[in-house]
This record gives C-alpha cells, structure tokens and sequence, in this order.
C-alpha cells in the first residue's frame, strides 16, 4: 500500500476512532486497515493511534499529522478535479454541519437532493446547535448564523434571520400583548439554552441596543422544547425567525415587539479551502445557496 494510501487509512480510522468503522467506511478489511496504519507508524518512527478495548483515540502527534494528512489529500482530489476541469464529477465523502432546527429544516432537503443529482457521493450530517471547528472536525461545509469570527474560511453569504419574541394567541388573550420591553418581566418567559438562556434580552431603541433582564419560568435545552411550551400557551419564547416561520405564517404563534428587535444575523455558508474547492464542496455550495436564497424565510 502507498503512502498515500495509508494516509487515507488513517485519516479514516482516525475520524470514525475505530478500526472496524474505518474498515466500514473504506470498504476494506478491518486487518488490511490494521496493517496501513502499523505501516505507516512504522514509517513514521511516531504511534499515531491510541488504542484499547473501548476506543481508538489520535495521540497528540496523531492529531498534528491528522491536520496535515486531510490539507495533502484534499489537495491531491483538487489537483486531479482541476486537472479533469469542469468535467469533474462530485464524488466521495461530503461532511455537513448546520444547527439542529435549520439543518432539519433547511440543509437536509438540501442533502437528498445533491445525493440524489450525484450518485457517486455520500454526506454525513452533523446537526449541533454549537459552533464546530470545520478544521479539527474534519467537516467540509457548515452553516453559521450570526457574524463571522473566522476569517481563515471561505463564506458566502444566503441570507438573514431575526431573534424574534412570540407566544401563542390563548397566552396573549390570557396575559395581554406586551407594548414595551419593560413589559416583560410581568410576562412568564421561556428561554432555551441552544439558543441564548440569558436573562437579560437585548433590544433596539432610540438610544441604541438595551437589555431587558428577564427571569424565564422555564428553561429547556432545546429550541424544539421551546417551541412546544409557547404552542401549549405557556410564555412568551425568543428564538430566530427561521425557527418559528411556518408557524407565524399559520398564526399559531404571534410576533411581538417588532419594533425593538436587534439588526438581523447573516446566514453564511462556510467550507475549508485550498486552491481550489473540490467539486464536490463546489457542488454542494452551489446548489444549497440557491435553495436558501431562494427560501423566504431568510431574506
């Protein structure tokens, strides 16, 4: 086996943190990915790998050599794919990574139809509401909502959301519509902490942003959870627009405060690249920023 080859082995193993899954994802024996590692190791004069009964972990010169091993092999796909030029076809492994609710939302129809367009790859999603280093995860594209901090990524930008206040139609004929965000603190509140659990929310005024502190009667782990109360009457919820659209669109919940919400977050598409996008990271990019800019909910 080449060295090359290796390389991949262990990129895979490494990723997976098995032998036996690495094995899967290659299509190869569990023993002949056994001995591409051992070899290169060997090569190497450094342990790599990690292993016992329960996991298979990068030791720190694993995790160095595992950074460079992913730039060499995705400049070697896009040597070959500028090579073959626009003839290139997408194939290969594709990971994703995108917040729950938009993932489930947004990207995952996106995902079938890129598997379906291109039938040589295969796409692993990885939906989180936290931020992930596409780098140290070894993930091809993500989506970030909110302005961007790592200028080392490429981005491109498909759109905007809002953090918006709602409740439901029974809690407001129950409780009264709050007119201000002073008003809040005599309201029940739902904060969900996939999202921001703190107890001051920010508002724009005349006088520029002010928080207001809140003490939320309930706190949930996830935007799902707090969907669910504010739809059961509880409280008023903050969440992002996208989040709570099709909803508001069906008048089951009700947008409060419009006039005292925050500037909008840009919505990015965000990949590794070298000198050149592989095509397929190209071809995903390319056919998800026309589905979400096309997507009323973002703009």
């Amino acid at each position: 086996m080449d060295r090359f080859q290796c390389m991949n082995v262990f990129v895979a193993v490494a990723e997976e943190e098995g032998f036996a899954a690495g094995a899967r994802r290659l299509r190869m024996s569990p023993p002949a990915v056994t001995r591409a590692v051992a070899t290169l190791e060997a090569r190497l004069g450094v342990k790599l790998l990690d292993r016992t009964t329960r996991y298979v972990r990068a030791t720190d010169a694993g995790l160095r050599y595992l950074e460079e091993a992913r730039r060499i092999l995705a400049e070697v796909e896009a040597a070959e794919e500028s090579v073959a030029g626009g003839n290139a076809e997408p194939r290969g492994q594709l990971t994703v990574t995108a917040p729950v609710l938009f993932g489930r939302m947004f990207v995952m129809p996106g995902i079938v139809d890129y598997l379906e367009r291109y039938p040589r790859t295969e796409v692993s999603a990885v939906l989180l509401d936290r931020s992930v280093n596409l780098l140290e995860e070894g993930i091809d594209v993500g989506v970030r909502i909110g302005e961007l901090a790592d200028s080392s990524m490429r981005a491109l930008r498909v759109g905007s959301v809002r953090v918006v206040l709602c409740a439901s139609p029974a809690y407001l004929g129950r409780r009264g519509t709050p007119r201000s965000p002073q008003d809040l603190p005599q309201h029940a509140t739902i904060a969900s902490v996939a999202g921001s659990g703190a107890i001051h929310w920010r508002f724009a005024t005349a006088e520029g942003m002010r928080p207001v502190r809140v003490r939320p009667r309930l706190t949930v782990t996830t935007n799902d959870a707090a969907i669910e109360a504010a739809l059961r009457g509880f409280g008023i919820t903050r969440l992002l627009s996208y989040q709570v659209a099709p909803l508001l669109a069906a008048r089951r919940l009700k947008r409060l405060l419009q006039a005292f919400e925050p500037p909008p977050w840009p919505v990015h598409l965000v990949h590794r690249e070298g000198r050149y996008a592989s095509a397929k990271v190209r071809a995903f990019v390319d056919l998800m920023a026309a589905r979400l800019r096309a997507d009323s909910a973002l703009g």
